[in-house]
């Protein structure tokens, strides 16, 4: 590491430090020609993901794109900012952890509907009839019923738990 004082690189490190969240090591450093200290800040650099659409074309995993979608889905829900920037998070490190440097738009497009089943019934049928393009009103229905026999098989389950 250079000084930014006399340009030498030779220093030493003084302390180490991480963030909060363990994403930065920030380092005081000594210069041993100059006697300087400066501080310097060590981050992981992330290789992007990047997302194939249906089209074929290829383009980088966009938050924000994802989170304007989330955010619609769960409009007059009683779900936090922070609850979706959490939802934002896991997905990101859930998609990172598989290891592909490309993704098909519809393995995110699955796991944004699963985390979002799993999160609010009504933000999921939201978004499920965006992001699988229901054409009519038999689409739509055919979903909710789904979703409702889903409910119906877990509180049965529950109920014979109970007896």
């Amino acid at each position: 590491m250079k000084c930014p004082f006399c340009g030498e690189i030779d220093n030493k490190v003084i302390d180490s430090r991480l963030s909060k969240d363990a994403s930065v090591i920030r380092r005081r450093r000594e210069c041993i020609d100059c006697s300087r200290r400066f501080t310097t800040y060590e981050h992981i650099e992330e290789i992007p993901i990047m997302i194939i659409k249906k089209d074929g074309r290829r383009e980088v995993f966009n938050r924000e794109k994802v989170r304007s979608g989330i955010q619609k889905a769960c409009q007059k829900r009683d779900i936090s900012m922070n609850i979706i920037e959490e939802f934002i998070d896991d997905l990101e490190r859930d998609l990172r952890e598989m290891g592909e440097k490309e993704l098909s738009a519809s393995v995110v497009g699955e796991k944004i509907m699963i985390k979002l089943h799993e999160l609010d019934d009504v933000a999921y049928v939201r978004f499920a009839s965006v992001y699988r393009e229901f054409k009519d009103v038999n689409d739509f229905v055919s979903e909710l019923k789904s979703l409702l026999s889903g409910n119906e098989n877990t509180e049965d389950r529950g109920q014979e738990a109970d007896s």
